[in-house]
Parts: C-alpha cells; sequence; structure tokens
C-alpha cells in the first residue's frame, strides 16, 4: 500500500508517466495506491485556479477504473492531529497529505524536495 501525491495523481491521469522516476514508477506498478481524502480537494482547487482542465471527481473516476486508485478511510480526527505536529511546512494540503501516510507509516511517492526531506517515508 502506497499514497500518491497530488502532482503524480495529475501525472498519471494525464499518462505523463514519463514525468515519473523509474522508483516511483515501479512502486506504483507494484502495489495498491490509495490518496488521501485530501488530494481530491486539492484537485478540486487546482481545477476551481485552472492550473488543470478536470475536475477532481473525473479524474479520480478515471484513475479508480484504470489503476484502481483508492481513497483513504483513515480517522479524519487522527490525520489533523497529525497534521498539527508538521511544522515543517505552512501548507495546510502537504500537512494532511503526509500525515495521512504517517500514520501507519507508509510510504508516500512524491517529487515535492520539502516533503520528501521531511517524511522518511517519502520516495521518489
Amino acid at each position: 500500500m502506497i499514497y500518491l501525491d497530488t502532482h503524480v495523481v495529475v501525472w498519471l491521469y494525464a499518462g505523463d508517466v514519463q514525468k515519473l522516476s523509474s522508483n516511483a514508477y515501479k512502486l506504483i506498478n507494484e502495489n495498491d495506491l490509495f490518496i488521501s481524502q485530501i488530494v481530491l480537494l486539492e484537485l478540486q482547487y487546482l481545477f476551481e485556479i485552472q492550473r488543470i482542465t478536470e475536475k477532481a471527481s473525473i479524474i479520480y473516476s478515471d484513475l479508480s477504473d484504470r489503476i484502481d486508485l483508492k481513497t483513504c478511510n483513515k480517522d479524519f480526527n487522527t490525520i489533523v492531529a497529525g497534521a498539527l505536529e508538521m511544522s515543517w511546512t505552512r501548507d495546510p494540503f502537504d500537512r494532511i497529505i503526509v500525515s495521512n501516510a504517517a500514520i501507519d507509516s507508509n510510504v508516500f511517492v512524491s517529487k515535492d524536495q520539502h516533503i520528501l526531506e521531511n517524511y522518511k517515508h517519502a520516495i521518489w
């Protein structure tokens, strides 16, 4: 079980797998894939500010069908409690998304250097 960062979800949806590192590509192909519910909110935000061209629901539905992407159902109170301790970033999306993976020390696939430096189970 691995968790995906928002930009990874966008690249997978667009078919931009060449943007993935070979390690990330291998992990994605060999594991069950999950996202935090907050990734859906961030995708919708990106759509609303016109950084991506599809709504979150369309992206999620497509990737759910194509690669069996799932959303996590971990307790949100526990996720937020963990996010409160992540003072290394001011980005609320990153705090919650990483906290979601950190609850069970899950691998988190991200190219974000700040996350890679601060979450020991982040992989690129």
